[in-house]
């Protein structure tokens, strides 16, 4: 299983895994790619090595931390084999990079877990990162500042949905500053001075790379390692409980956090609610880090990822790969409702077909004034319609109620926790009987989502009825006009389509119930040669037909 840094075509489907030896854990993903430019997550693995304890001093990795770390990474191969890998890649950072003795490390693993370890810098690790982090979260047109704080390095990366402005590695970790003011396994409370002097000599570090990381502009500030985000499972837990991963962790309640922490001995501070009992040791030198970060960088807010390097490794590795083009030319929210979409075999002609007629009608209706939805409810329209059929991968019957689980249960990357519930909904409702208020009031939804979710639901259920043949032949669908007579719509025809006028017969009485207006379509035929289609808005995941 040799690690690579190139990567070729994938005409067939291939397992790869991913090891990242870190300072203080080593993690393991194991991924298999398809044909289709879609990955399935085999297994993720973790386990706390600490890597880096007691090496900051001398700059050489204990004996017993590389025989904990081959021991994992042994393990961690031998279950990548039983997934039947075809490659290997491995990385490891701080604590191997500042290591005079990592070639020791390396050549034992070499050895004895058969792994070629690539030791990458700083600024690659802040890199990839980046990329971990930003190909699962939806920023549109926002910058972000990323942090990420390791046991021996923190970094940092400045940029956009596609590129970084700004990487930096700092020689912050929260082994490094426990080595350097804790004695092994000090038992006793923290005292504000001795906070203090951590916060300060964080200060010190800090303070050269300032300069850079304040001459960008950010909008949100994303933390992903697994100090930041423990941090805010404790403030959620020892807080008055409105604290979500959603509103992110404040200044004030990671103040209040670390005062917490600080007042308790260490038996008492692993059994603080919230808090990962093996981070007990090192979690205050991680507060001090991350509480002086947002203090110099002005940050009010932190939100938290549990993506990380491990996801960079892969985005990194998909990227080399021919095969895998979408990487780049789709929004993440693309990816992952594709991702889903080809993992459960849809009719993507179909589903491409309808979601450009939802669209078509959402915008025509808004213009005639039937509503005023935005373009946020827009696009989760078009990908609740793109994944309606999701369910037929369980069974075609009932699968509108199989897609709602699918949807529901889902991670899709890019969308909050409510978008994924509304399109949940929205796909459940293409078909049967359509949502009704009594209904909707019962769900986990409050009054504007139970309105939204009747609305979408007209025009997905006609734009569904519109391709009931799967065929295509109702190529635009526009609302002309309302009146007190009603609300016109034109539909475009490329041939004989009576199944989908009776569809959309089918959908006037709810129709009417949601607008309280007659609907009045209309056909209008077109030469298929001369049919010139109208030039909207499509998302890339419309515009896309290839399967790479």
């Amino acid at each position: 299983m040799p690690a690579t840094e190139r990567t070729g075509d994938i005409s067939q489907e291939r397992v790869v895994a991913f090891i990242d030896i870190g300072t203080n854990s080593i993690r393991l993903l194991i991924v298999r790619l398809f044909p289709n430019c879609t990955y399935n997550v085999l297994s993720r693995q973790k386990e706390t090595v600490r890597l880096g304890e007691g090496e900051f001093d001398d700059d050489l990795i204990l004996d017993d931390a590389i025989d904990r770390a081959v021991t994992v990474c042994r393990n961690f191969t031998g279950l990548a084999r039983s997934f039947f890998t075809d490659e290997v890649v491995a990385v490891a950072t701080s604590a191997a990079r500042e290591a005079k003795n990592r070639n020791v490390l390396q050549n034992r693993l070499r050895h004895e877990a058969s792994i070629d370890v690539r030791v990458i810098s700083g600024r690659d690790e802040a890199r990839l990162i980046y990329m971990g982090v930003v190909t699962g979260i939806h920023l549109g047109e926002k910058q972000a500042v990323f942090i990420d704080i390791g046991g021996g390095s923190t970094e940092i990366a400045i940029g956009g949905q596609h590129t970084s402005c700004h990487l930096e590695s700092l020689l912050l970790g929260s082994i490094r500053l426990t080595n350097l003011f804790f004695s092994r396994e000090e038992e006793k409370p923290v005292t504000r001075k001795k906070y203090d002097r951590i916060r300060e000599h964080v200060r010190s570090v800090i303070e050269p790379a300032l300069p850079g990381l304040r001459s960008h502009h950010f909008d949100t500030v994303i933390g992903s390692s697994g100090t930041i985000i423990n941090l805010a499972e404790i403030a959620i837990k020892t807080g008055n409980g409105a604290s979500t991963n959603e509103t992110g962790l404040s200044r004030a309640e990671l103040s209040r956090v670390a005062d917490l922490l600080c007042s308790l001995p260490l038996s008492l501070r692993k059994k603080v609610p919230g808090i990962n009992p093996e981070r007990g040791d090192i979690i205050i030198c991680g507060a001090a880090i991350l509480e002086t970060l947002m203090e110099a960088l002005s940050i009010d807010r932190i939100y938290t990822t549990n993506r990380g390097l491990q996801d960079g490794l892969l985005a990194d590795y998909l990227t080399r790969m021919k095969d895998f083009p979408l990487i780049g030319s789709l929004s993440v929210r693309e990816r992952s409702v594709l991702q889903l979409a080809r993992s459960c075999g849809i009719n993507e002609h179909h589903a491409r077909t309808v979601a450009r007629l939802a669209q078509e009608l959402f915008i025509s209706a808004k213009e005639c004034g039937l509503h005023e939805y935005s373009t946020h409810e827009e696009e989760l329209l078009i990908y609740a319609t793109f994944l309606h059929d999701v369910g037929s991968f369980i069974s075609y019957n009932n699968h509108h109620v199989h897609s709602y689980y699918l949807i529901r249960n889902s991670e899709l990357a890019g969308f909050l926790p409510r978008e994924i519930l509304l399109m949940a909904f929205l796909a459940r409702y293409h078909r049967k009987k359509p949502p009704k208020k009594k209904t909707l009031s019962v769900l986990p939804l409050g009054p504007g989502d139970q309105e939204l979710i009747r609305v979408l639901s007209v025009f997905l259920r006609m734009a569904e009825s519109l391709d009931r043949s799967h065929t295509g032949l109702i190529r635009h669908a526009r609302f002309l006009s309302v009146s007190a007579t009603g609300a016109v719509l034109e539909l475009t025809a490329v041939g004989e389509c009576q199944l989908e006028l009776s569809g959309i017969e089918n959908e006037a009485d709810n129709f009417r119930r949601v607008f309280g207006s007659l609907l009045i379509p209309g056909i209008v035929t077109a030469d298929l040669e001369e049919l010139h289609e109208r030039t909207g808005n499509f998302p890339a995941l419309l515009n896309h037909t290839g399967d790479g």
